[in-house]
């Protein structure tokens, strides 16, 4: 296996952990607690799921986990640090950035300890995760002057008023009320995805492949946008015809954009395809979910709400993040971009957990077999991921363990 030793590595020596560099900027912990949680939950809902107490219920406390446990999480780990580069002013950090990280992990808690006090406890806590987070990329984006990112602590507030409203239909057992605001926050957390991905594909294409020229595509991303934020407008106020052509609009400008980007350009940097695959998998998950609205394919698995969760859910979001996850987390570490031989077979266990979970949502005989070898993947991806990563997440960049030496 391929070391990705910095060579100012070799020189300074390997630095200890430290909580002030660990707490620094917000992909460090979040990036690891979003990851472990990732493992924790697939293997309690597809293993265990006994241990799932009251008021929350089996498919209820996994949708809700997977969707703003995991994926929200990473999400706003990399906004709370890109945020950083696109203003020069670092949203949270140190001890504000602590508390966010222990609301979070009351929430957690609190979700699986059960009883009434507990779920108001957790709720109140992820409210709080939420405000604070958005409020801080707010405060960044307007002294930065970012206008173009005014958006995304709106979303990031939306994001948490459809996790209230989940949760409390949750409560009440409610099915109908919580798939609807499930939706909302999964075409809310779609739109982020792909506003960001938007923005760092053609970017990362361009720079690991640098005789290739991508075009932003602003006018195409606007409509995008557009379109997404109307599709979760359409959703409140009950406009299922509106909502799925929205969807079907936004999904079919992805492609577009994809198309666009030169993909058979990048086959050669894993780094760069996972990423594409992720973004043709939300445009992919979004036109499946407008048929499913608009009642198309009705008596096939295609037409059962599942599909489209999955695919937009794990077939986009996250192949999306275990591509983010990486590239992000090398960067802002300094070190070389490039995989060692566990980052790339973390990517293919991804690809294989959202393959078999897909292959699970038509009813057969293995229907069970193929859930367990999807978990099995996803666990052995994540678990490869905190395995490489934790060590260099926790630790001064290389660089800086040099530049604290020099000035002793």
């Amino acid at each position: 296996m391929a070391e990705l030793i910095h060579p100012q590595e070799r020189q300074a020596g390997v630095a200890r952990p430290d909580l002030t560099t660990f707490l620094s900027l917000g992909f460090r912990p979040l990036y690891i607690a979003g990851v472990v949680w990732a493992l924790v939950s697939i293997a309690i809902w597809i293993f265990a799921p006994q241990l799932i107490p009251a008021p929350m219920w089996g498919v209820a406390w996994h949708a809700h986990e997977m969707l703003w446990g995991f994926i929200v999480t990473i999400a706003l780990g990399f906004l709370l640090t890109a945020s950083a580069t696109w203003t020069g002013f670092n949203p949270l950090k140190g001890a504000p950035l602590g508390l966010v990280c222990i609301l979070w992990l009351i929430a957690r808690i609190a979700y699986l300890t059960g009883g009434d006090t507990a779920f108001t406890v957790g709720v109140i806590s992820e409210s709080a995760f939420f405000l604070i987070s958005a409020l801080s990329l707010l405060r960044v984006v307007i002294k930065g002057k970012s206008r173009r990112n005014y958006g995304l602590p709106l979303l990031v507030l939306g994001l948490g008023v459809a996790n209230v409203l989940y949760l409390s239909a949750a409560k009440n057992g409610d099915y109908v009320l919580l798939i609807e605001h499930f939706n909302q926050g999964l075409i809310a957390m779609a739109v982020v995805a792909l506003l960001i991905a938007r923005r760092v594909i053609p970017f990362f294409s361009m720079r690991m492949v640098p005789e290739l020229k991508l075009p932003m595509l602003v006018g195409s991303g606007k409509y995008q946008l557009g379109f997404g934020v109307a599709a979760i407008v359409f959703s409140l106020v009950g406009l299922s015809w509106a909502m799925a052509l929205s969807l079907a609009i936004t999904g079919l400008i992805s492609l577009w954009q994809l198309a666009h980007w030169k993909p058979f350009s990048v086959l050669h940097k894993p780094m760069l395809w996972i990423l594409y695959l992720g973004y043709a998998m939300i445009g992919i998950g979004l036109i499946c979910a407008a048929a499913h609205m608009a009642g198309i394919g009705a008596s096939s698995p295609l037409g059962r709400s599942a599909t489209h969760v999955h695919i937009i859910g794990m077939g986009g979001f996250c192949i999306l993040i275990i591509g983010m996850l990486t590239r992000t987390a090398l960067g802002h570490l300094g070190r070389p971009l490039a995989l060692d031989a566990s980052m790339l077979l973390s990517y293919y266990l991804m690809i294989a957990a959202v393959a078999l979970r897909l292959a699970a949502l038509w009813p057969s005989s293995v229907t069970l077999m193929l859930l367990h070898a999807s978990a099995a993947c996803w666990i052995v991806c994540m678990g490869l991921y905190l395995w490489r990563f934790v060590p260099m997440l926790i630790r001064p960049r290389p660089d800086a363990v040099l530049k604290a030496k020099a000035a002793k």
